[in-house]
């Protein structure tokens, strides 16, 4: 997610009004500087008792106080702790930052002898070191962040040049060909970040090659599907998605364009958001939903959708749908207004959950922050707010913040788990949201995928 105002003022400009209409009135102003330090006391207090009850593991589990791992099956790597480190810094958690810091110099060693998703494991800890890197300049942390990109590699040594799903990183042996446009495509601005930092140009090179890859086999309506063969570059399935699967497909490609100005990139982001729109958008009692589709025939196949795709609405807004992601957004809001927190699934046919449980998920606070940055309507913030303060109601556990089983029971029933992505993103998302720090460039910054903030650290603070 890169926003630059200037760039995108003149397409969005003219869509601002009907933003504020649908927005509505949302009362009186909030106190925003108190909720974001709310927000960072609670970020304080989480990380505390990751510390005393997890430190250098992957995740904690909030209820229990003990913990799993994750991208590894039987080893740890710190991913919670490292996620966590730009947040930290942001937030002017400076010593909790360089404790975080230290443990990776001392302790992150990605010499294991198991096996991870390439995906995930560049998005995650590939981005967050090198998001750690922008904000205090430490080369050790590039050069751990190389290093495991070096590991992960091999997987794109396919026929097709797009990577296999998983790799050994000790071995460099890939497995799995059958993969996903997100899992293929979901590497270009860490890996073009790593290749500018680095000046090896091949982290760029075969990252760009696997997205092209992906556009280049598109089917005749301009829309992908979700599963596709990489030694062989047939699909295998038909269903199309803006959710899970393909997500951050189109979100990179837009990204791609925004933070290194390759056109080709913004060409293929406008080609498939053109599909999408035509051929997935459907409005049904004056909301905004994106149905599943057959790629190739245009029908709908599932009117599910996956809690996933509300991030969907920032990205069209800063490809320039500002109308559209505006409507996605308040779709996805007034889910969220029902439930009081997002269900995994919904369907909008049957106005009815699918999948009750929620993984603590931030795609709707993420795609808040991203539209309050392009036209700074306080709408936003509400959406926002809103989603921080039902966290805070339902997620709160003995030893931090914990995903959900069932978002229909009341109470709702709580699970045991703090996912990663919790340290990187929407505890981040809410502070930028409400705080105005002067450690972060509003006007030009980029957030990947998982959060992490490549471009507008401000180290001086004013």
């Amino acid at each position: 997610m890169l926003i630059d105002r200037r760039m995108i003022l003149a397409s969005a400009g003219a869509l601002v009004g009907t933003t504020a209409v649908i927005a509505g009135v949302t009362g009186t102003d909030p106190n925003w500087r108190a909720l974001a330090e709310d927000v960072k006391a609670q970020m304080a207090w989480s990380w505390d008792l990751y510390r005393q009850h997890a430190w250098g593991k992957d995740e904690i589990k909030p209820i229990t106080g003990t913990f799993s791992s994750f991208p590894l099956k039987t080893h740890h790597l710190g991913l919670s702790l490292i996620e966590a480190l730009d947040t930290l810094w942001v937030m002017g958690l400076d010593s909790r930052f360089e404790d975080g810091v230290n443990w990776v110099k001392t302790h992150f060693d990605p010499n294991v002898d198991g096996e991870v998703s390439v995906f995930e494991t560049s998005i995650r800890l590939v981005g967050g070191l090198l998001s750690a890197h922008h904000a205090c300049g430490d080369p050790v942390l590039l050069a751990k962040a190389r290093d495991l990109a070096d590991r992960l590699l091999p997987a794109f040594a396919t026929p097709t040049g797009m990577p296999y799903r998983f790799i050994n990183l000790k071995t460099g042996v890939p497995r799995e060909a059958i993969s996903s446009p997100a899992d293929i495509a979901t590497y270009l601005p860490e890996w073009g970040m790593l290749s500018r930092l680095t000046g090896d140009p091949r982290y760029a090179a075969v990252t760009r090659k696997a997205m092209v890859a992906v556009f280049e086999r598109r089917s005749k309506l301009d829309l992908v599907a979700t599963k596709i063969d990489v030694l062989t570059g047939e699909w295998r399935s038909r269903q199309a998605t803006v959710g899970s699967y393909c997500d951050s497909f189109f979100e990179y490609l837009w990204d791609s364009w925004q933070l290194f100005g390759d056109a080709e990139c913004k060409r293929m982001y406008d080609v498939c958001t053109t599909a999408i729109l035509k051929h997935q958008q459907v409005w049904k009692n004056g909301d905004l939903w994106f149905a599943d589709v057959d790629f190739e025939t245009g029908a709908i196949v599932s009117t599910e959708q996956d809690e996933l795709a509300s991030f969907y609405g920032g990205l069209l807004g800063q490809g320039g749908a500002l109308k559209q992601g505006a409507a996605y957004t308040e779709s996805w809001a007034k889910v969220q207004a029902r439930y009081g927190v997002l269900p995994e699934g919904y369907d909008y046919a049957t106005a009815a959950p699918t999948q009750r449980g929620n993984a603590l998920r931030p795609e709707l606070a993420d795609s808040a922050f991203t539209l309050w940055l392009l036209d700074r309507d306080p709408r936003w913030r509400d959406i926002g707010r809103a989603h921080f303060e039902a966290m805070k109601r339902w997620n709160k556990a003995r030893y931090g913040y914990t995903d959900l089983a069932d978002v229909t029971t009341e109470p709702k029933r709580q699970a045991d788990h703090c996912p990663g992505y919790w340290w990187s993103e929407q505890m981040k998302y809410y502070y930028l949201l409400f705080s105005d720090t002067p450690r972060f460039d509003y006007t030009s910054n980029y957030l990947s995928t998982e959060g992490n903030v490549l471009v507008g650290l401000r180290r001086q603070t004013p």
